[in-house]
């Protein structure tokens, strides 16, 4: 995160806190006072790169244990608890590509939309365990949106070549400024909504926890955690994902 965002971050905070207690607390902070340079750009060690730290580990931790699993797995035995959860995150997970882009296509596109899945949905789910969640960042949920826009635009020139320029034209040649502009603000639109919503949501239990008692932040939060972070967290993670799987398919076309 550049200092421009962190300034800009911690600036909502304060606004935030002006007509509030000052105990308020939405884990926009940085860890350190020494600042990288890369490019230019001054990076803080912040909230956001303390929890993506962590659940990538928590990712690799799990698919390292879920690849031992499956090589020391006897065919001649039941799988154990374990295996048996890892085959049905495949399972749904292959199930859903199918039944979106079809079982062609889905060949092609199940490992990048499952990992997808898979960190989004962690990253929304982290704020369970007090942590910042990523996606309540718009460096993170930018570079995804942008990455299944290059994959986008990559498969339409592949499949359809001429076709994908000749697309934007249509119907007629006074669509071409609209229909550009569509295509641009694809990986914007997919980014702001799940940036909005994780935010909205990181927002709304920092108020909770910092204006009420602590008696009433006990137990009255977890029905709203449910929903927030669970719920809502869920739900934006299905929408990326079926975004995603949508466009690339539209991109493709049903020859391919």
């Amino acid at each position: 995160m550049g200092s421009g965002v962190l300034d800009m971050s911690l600036d909502l905070s304060k606004v935030l806190l002006a007509g509030g207690s000052e105990q308020v607390d939405f884990f926009i902070r940085g860890y350190t006072d020494k600042k990288f340079s890369f490019f230019g750009w001054d990076v803080y060690l912040t909230t956001t790169h303390i929890s993506m730290i962590i659940v990538i580990a928590a990712i690799l931790v799990f698919a390292i244990c879920a690849n031992r699993a499956i090589k020391k797995a006897d065919p001649n035995k039941v799988p154990g608890p374990f295996l048996n959860v890892v085959e049905l995150i495949v399972e749904k997970l292959d199930g859903m590509v199918a039944s979106s882009m079809g079982d062609k296509k889905a060949i092609k596109f199940r490992n990048y939309v499952s990992a997808l899945f898979i960190f989004i949905l962690v990253c929304n789910l982290s704020g369970l365990l007090g942590l910042r969640p990523p996606t309540a960042d718009f460096g993170v949920t930018f570079p995804l949106a942008l990455i299944t826009w290059v994959l986008i635009q990559f498969n339409g020139f592949k499949y359809q070549k001429f076709g994908k320029i000749k697309g934007l034209f249509e119907p007629i040649f006074l669509f071409f400024p609209m229909n550009l502009i569509s295509e641009f603000s694809t990986p914007i639109s997919m980014s702001l909504r799940l940036f909005g919503n994780i935010l909205s949501g990181t927002v709304m239990m920092g108020l909770i926890y910092g204006l009420l008692p602590k008696i009433l932040t006990l137990v009255w939060p977890a029905a709203l955690h449910a929903y927030l972070d669970v719920f809502s967290g869920c739900i934006q993670t299905y929408v990326f994902c079926m975004l995603t799987m949508c466009f690339v398919a539209d991109a493709i076309g049903e020859d391919a």
